[in-house]
């Protein structure tokens, strides 16, 4: 059920987050092609505050790893920590900040989450799905020493990105989502209380 005319509106409002998803992953090629949606992203002073890392094969198990000694997790020989394994690929999102007086760390912030966002409606409209996950380890030291991040980096978590099931996919685009009730959203400023 179409909401929108235009094409990249209808893409953004039928974009879904998608907790499973098939094997397949875009190449890095791809990836390249697709960062150039990202482009865009609200970015003071273009500082590109951010950068991605991707994770396959073994180093899905590195994570896997990383996030059992976080937890003080110990696990049988052989055994393994299936959760990075829910997708081929896992994209990390750094937010990387750079020292400038007129742009604060949380501005940045934002913006690497805004890359993030863009980067998942650019997958999304090339036929992937995408989930994107944290939880309370994602910035623990043994997480943050598997991705290398320096001192004053953010990891904001994962996209796990793979292939939809057709039959799935249809039931996405068959399926009406329900629409934003915009008032609680959108108001404006209180009444001139007078001078403070």
């Amino acid at each position: 059920m179409a909401t929108f005319d235009d094409p990249v509106l209808e893409a953004m409002a039928t974009r879904r987050s998608l907790a499973k998803v098939g094997p397949g992953a875009p190449t890095d090629d791809e990836l390249r092609e697709l960062l150039a949606a990202v482009t865009p992203v609200a970015d003071h002073k273009a500082l590109r505050p951010w950068r991605l890392l991707a994770l396959r094969g073994d180093d899905r198990a590195r994570l896997g790893d990383a996030l059992d000694a976080a937890a003080g997790t110990t696990r049988e020989p052989g055994d393994r920590n299936m959760k990075p394994f829910r997708a081929d690929l896992l994209i990390a999102v750094v937010a990387s900040p750079k020292a400038h007086p007129a742009v604060p760390v949380w501005e940045q912030h934002a913006t690497a989450a805004g890359a993030a966002h863009l980067l998942e409606l650019a997958l999304w409209r090339a036929g992937w799905g995408v989930m994107w996950r944290t939880g309370l380890a994602v910035n623990s030291p043994e997480v943050r020493a598997l991705h290398g991040l320096a001192d004053h980096e953010l990891l904001m978590g994962w996209l796990y990105v793979g292939s939809v099931d057709a039959d799935l996919r249809a039931r996405i685009d068959e399926a009406p989502r329900k629409r934003l009730d915009p008032e609680p959203f959108l108001g404006a400023l209180p009444a001139d209380a007078g001078p403070v």
